[in-house]
């Protein structure tokens, strides 16, 4: 029982994070891992995937009421993101994603300076395209990411949020929102194949979905009253958690 409230509440807190900026994986992954140390990894990243994916979908529709959605772009960028995803999972049982292990903190590094020394980056929603081009770019970048979430994972919302800030010119409340659709669509992808493949713990599954949507409510509330200088203040906290995350996995972790 105790076990099951620790994930429950890591999940609560999860979604929270995950609804602001993305990064919620940080919290969960590590916390399941905690708890159930003798589970196959493969099992608590699928009963992960079966909690989170609610929370993003939750998130998802509470920012497309109150935020402008570009859904002729956004739609084709989350296809893109499914193939890129599978692609990315089938890559990975032929190449290993060490070289990338050790170069992701250096990657997130980057993006968490350029961000700093950009103090109005994303402060402003001024789309640089419209149309079928900014569609192309969109659907570039959920195919990119979409691949780097199949082969490796960790950091993914956030990619999505930076490059939908640098690259379209969206600030950060409206690439948070875009991200969560183009995350909906990999995490559901994900969690297909690891519900096929028997490894969803669906009765601990269920009970952090409610936890995580709960979360996920609140990130989205706070995230939509204090608009885009909060939500990139959390981006800035949550990359640099992850340089801290990944850094130690990739250099000092035992074994």
């Amino acid at each position: 029982m105790l076990d099951l409230a620790t994930v429950t509440l890591a999940s609560l807190f999860a979604g929270f994070v995950d609804a602001i900026v993305g990064g919620g994986g940080l919290i969960l992954v590590p916390a399941l891992f905690s708890v159930f140390p003798g589970a196959a990894p493969a099992t608590l990243l699928g009963t992960n995937k079966a909690a989170s994916v609610w929370g993003t979908a939750w998130a998802t529709g509470q920012f497309a009421k109150r935020v402008q959605m570009p859904w002729s772009a956004l739609l084709p960028a989350a296809a893109a993101a499914v193939v890129g995803s599978a692609a990315g999972a089938w890559t990975v049982t032929l190449a290993s994603p060490d070289g990338l292990r050790k170069a992701l903190p250096f990657i997130l590094l980057g993006v968490l300076l350029y961000t700093l020394a950009r103090k109005d980056l994303g402060r402003t929603h001024t789309p640089h395209w419209t149309g079928r081009t900014q569609a192309l770019l969109a659907s570039a970048v959920g195919l990119v990411v979409g691949f780097y979430d199949g082969f490796f994972g960790p950091g993914t919302g956030s990619f999505f949020v930076f490059l939908f800030v640098r690259l379209l010119g969206y600030d950060f409340l409206h690439a948070s929102a875009s991200a969560k659709l183009l995350n909906t669509a990999t995490n559901a992808s994900a969690l297909v194949l690891f519900a096929l493949k028997g490894h969803v713990w669906w009765h601990i599954a269920a009970v952090m979905a409610v936890a995580n949507v709960l979360g996920s409510l609140l990130g989205t509330r706070l995230a939509l009253k204090h608009g885009a200088g909060f939500v990139r203040g959390v981006f800035i906290a949550v990359v640099a958690a992850l340089i801290v995350k990944t850094g130690y996995d990739a250099f000092l972790q035992p074994g």
